[in-house]
């Protein structure tokens, strides 16, 4: 059945304008590359100036937005939809309009190597090379995907998703629906060694065994090619529904709180604790031992050297709170202003 600005709204619960036109709906696209027959959302004021020229059918708007009327096209102009946030409805639409989601039927591939004293659910699936260790449980409706590994005694928790290519060593535990995407690793050795001197005045480096594991929470999801580690002792722990980007580091011993998000390229040094509802930024960089409270936010290429306090905006480097980086930037610019007056005075004394 084709879609419509209608039916959409009727869907979404969207408040149409008098008079709205129905007109089909056939895809999704950003402002700026929308074509006719294309729905995009407003959800960034920022993006304002886009709405003049942008030839979606329909846009979801906010609903106390108010679109300048001076800036809008005699043609063609967008059909508004107001709704209460723009991004999640626009999300919604996401099943409507995209691809459909690839399926697994339970069952083992029969290239998949599986230890005897493993345990997989009827209803699970595993692709084809998956190698799963001894004493491993994978849980009903786990789904496992090509080239996978899952060492000995992990537990992969009920509906979990792990894409190919992702490596899970020894002791691991890993929650209730997360997703694990390409190249992910849990349980990788953290970075500790001794440096000593020998009698004969050799430097002799030894490695600190790594004999804890990883244990992650419910509804996580970690990006591409990032990498959380196993405690040196005890447990590194993931607090439910962190969502970690790709490329990120999660150093031995890290303790993340629930609700927590992690930008691209960021790392996290070892035994720092990471409350809950926190925001770390894209390559912010985190120093060990330190502990972030509770809502608090580390700005993008942040370098972190000390403890942030709950509900505080930390950025620079060293990051301090958004407050003293400002007054810092603020001084610099007084500085440079004082410097041209001075210099103006002293020209007017030489005449």
């Amino acid at each position: 059945m084709p879609h419509t600005t209608h039916s959409l709204a009727a869907l979404l619960n969207a408040q149409l304008e008098p008079n709205a036109p129905d007109l089909p709906v056939t895809a999704m696209s950003s402002l700026e590359d929308a074509r006719p027959g294309d729905i995009s959302f407003l959800g960034n004021p920022k993006y304002e100036k886009q709405m003049a020229a942008t030839r979606a059918t329909a846009v979801l708007v906010p609903g106390s937005w108010n679109f300048d009327a001076t800036t809008r096209r005699r043609d063609d102009t967008p059909v508004l939809m107001r709704v209460e946030d723009p991004n999640k409805s626009f999300a919604q639409l996401a099943p409507i309009f995209g691809p459909p989601p690839v399926t697994r039927a339970p069952g083992i591939h029969p290239t998949a190597v599986i230890a005897a004293t493993a345990s997989v659910a009827a209803t699970a699936h595993i692709g084809p090379y998956v190698v799963i260790d001894d004493n491993a449980v994978i849980h009903e409706r786990a789904i496992i995907e090509a080239f996978t590994f899952i060492g000995a005694g992990v537990v992969v928790g009920d509906g979990t998703k792990i894409y190919p290519h992702v490596c899970i060593r020894e002791g691991c535990k890993i929650g209730k629906r997360c997703i694990l995407h390409c190249g992910a690793v849990v349980g990788g050795d953290g970075f500790g060694f001794t440096i000593s001197v020998t009698p004969e005045g050799r430097v002799d480096v030894q490695k600190i065994p790594q004999t804890g594991v990883v244990e992650i929470g419910d509804d996580v999801e970690v990006g591409c090619n990032s990498a959380i580690d196993r405690a040196r002792f005890g447990r590194t722990r993931v607090g439910n529904s962190v969502k970690i980007d790709n490329l990120v580091q999660i150093g031995h011993n890290v303790q993340i709180g629930d609700y927590t998000g992690i930008m691209a390229q960021a790392g996290v040094a070892g035994s720092t604790k990471v409350g809950s509802g926190v925001m770390l930024w894209s390559q912010s960089g985190i120093s060990g031992h330190l502990t972030i409270h509770d809502r608090a936010q580390v700005g993008p290429q942040a370098g972190l050297t000390r403890d942030v306090p709950s509900g505080e905006y930390f950025m620079g480097t060293p990051a301090e709170t958004k407050r003293e980086f400002l007054a810092q930037r603020l001084a610099l610019k007084n500085v440079e202003r004082l410097k041209k007056r001075v210099a103006a005075l002293e020209e007017m004394l030489k005449k």
